[in-house]
């Protein structure tokens, strides 16, 4: 029988990097649902179209062939056969995405091809709704989280030796502010469902994450 493995979880609880590691370990495919988000918000900001008109929008979402496949180095992502899988995560992109991830008719034919990513394999999908609307069957369900000022702490770390600008405290602005949006957007807000196992991944590397995880499968 194929399992289906979910993780949510805020920006910077480590759900990326612990799902990636997860699934290494499993051997099972590794699906980043948000990629799917940034891969038509590229489409989108290079076709000129405005982020905000969700007819518009959904006629684009229709138009334009989105994959995600395993490659040496990781996944890759494609649109309309193109490897944008560096260009998703360019700051504008980034800045960006939160347009169309919160577009219920945009975000409906893009939950489609993330179930379809997921066919015929075991599979660890990460991201903020993946337990609760994309795959609400799943067979076990995850959601990390951590303190703002230790997910602000990780992602400058992470992001600032390729980045010299870079403040703490313009990075913990950002993830309150993201918080704030991903909770109450209408469309498939940031929530715990009643059958997920949550875990605060303060003060735990990757491997003690996974650790813990594979122990409740």
């Amino acid at each position: 029988m194929l399992l289906i493995i979910t993780i949510d979880g805020p920006a910077g609880s480590g759900k990326s990097t612990v799902a990636k590691a997860l699934a290494k370990r499993l051997g099972f495919r590794y699906i980043d649902t948000g990629a799917f988000y940034r891969a038509f918000t590229c489409k989108a900001m290079r076709a000129g179209a405005d982020l905000e008109n969700e007819g518009s929008l959904c006629k684009l979402v229709k138009e334009t062939d989105i994959r995600v496949e395993d490659g040496q180095e990781g996944i890759r992502v494609l649109v309309d056969g193109e490897d944008v899988t560096r260009e998703i995560r360019d700051p504008a992109v980034t800045e960006r995405v939160h347009f169309i991830a919160s577009l219920a008719r945009v975000r409906e034919p893009l939950v489609e091809r993330q179930r379809a990513a997921a066919e015929g394999v075991d599979a660890v999908a990460e991201g903020r709704d993946t337990g609760t609307v994309v795959f609400p069957h799943a067979d076990r369900k995850f959601y990390l989280y951590a303190q703002p000022e230790e997910r602000a702490r990780r992602r400058y770390a992470e992001l600032r030796p390729d980045n010299k600008g870079l403040n703490y405290e313009g990075i913990l602005e950002d993830i309150r502010r993201r918080d704030r949006r991903d909770s109450t957007r209408e469309a498939s807000p940031l929530r715990i469902g009643p059958d997920f196992i949550s875990l605060d991944t303060t003060g735990l590397d990757v491997e003690e994450v996974v650790e813990r995880l594979l122990q409740k499968i």
